[in-house]
């Protein structure tokens, strides 16, 4: 997540309790899924009638329709229209995916989070309004190239292109030394902002006196470049 994303989050209301998903494989019944079992009422839609029934033996949502999301009379009849957010998890069909998408966007939906499965998919989309797009198998390869790559990497948030905060164990080689030994902005242009205790507790702006040891959670900010630096 970058934050381009993260402003597009603030700006959902705290107190929508609403979630319309259309589009039920495996990303749809996901979403589905975790918004239901946190205790948010979720419509789930789809034109497939088994997608339908499995979902419904399944309790993934508080409801489930079978439904046509191109046709923009049947979101308005369903009252679809009237919620503030919607997901479009039509991944593999790309027409009926821009064609929802410009759909409830036209009907006045506040919020229409789609997902995309290509690069072009991800333009149509962002060209007929959709106001945050998705893209889980590129930041799915990613995730894992870096995982591979970087195996003491535990957590990355992007700020841009080019910088990250990321959660890592501390390397080999900083164990048993301070803070202050370490000299991260001078060596590596990286700052601490908080080290994780065993206990699962994080200090934040730990003091320079304070020793890190290996197995123990760290977490820095700075350009990519120079996280790639690090002894890990």
């Amino acid at each position: 997540m970058n934050l381009s994303s993260l402003n597009f989050f603030r700006t959902l209301r705290a107190d929508n309790k609403q979630f319309a998903v259309i589009g039920l494989g495996r990303f749809g019944k996901a979403v589905c899924s975790t918004l239901h079992g946190l205790g948010y009422e979720v419509l789930g839609i789809d034109t497939d009638e088994k997608k339908v029934t499995q979902a419904l033996n399944d309790r993934i949502a508080a409801h489930v329709l079978q439904l046509d999301s191109t046709e923009p009379s049947a979101l308005q009849e369903a009252g679809i229209l009237e919620f503030e957010t919607v997901i479009v998890a039509i991944g593999n069909y790309l027409g009926e995916s821009i064609t929802t998408a410009l759909n409830l966007k036209e009907g006045g939906v506040s919020n229409v989070i789609a997902k995309a499965s290509s690069e072009t998919h991800l333009k149509l989309l962002k060209k007929v309004g959709a106001d945050h797009v998705v893209f889980p198998e590129r930041e799915m390869g990613c995730s894992l190239a870096r995982l591979l790559t970087k195996p003491s990497i535990l957590e990355r948030f992007d700020l841009d292109p080019d910088h990250s905060i990321v959660e890592l164990l501390v390397p080999e080689k900083f164990d048993g030394k301070t803070i202050s030994d370490l000299e991260l902005r001078r060596r590596y242009g990286l700052n601490l902002l908080a080290v994780g205790r065993a206990d699962n507790k994080f200090e934040i702006n730990p003091q320079p006196s304070e020793r890190l040891r290996k197995g123990e959670v760290m977490v820095v900010i700075g350009s990519n470049k120079d996280i790639n630096r690090l002894p890990i």
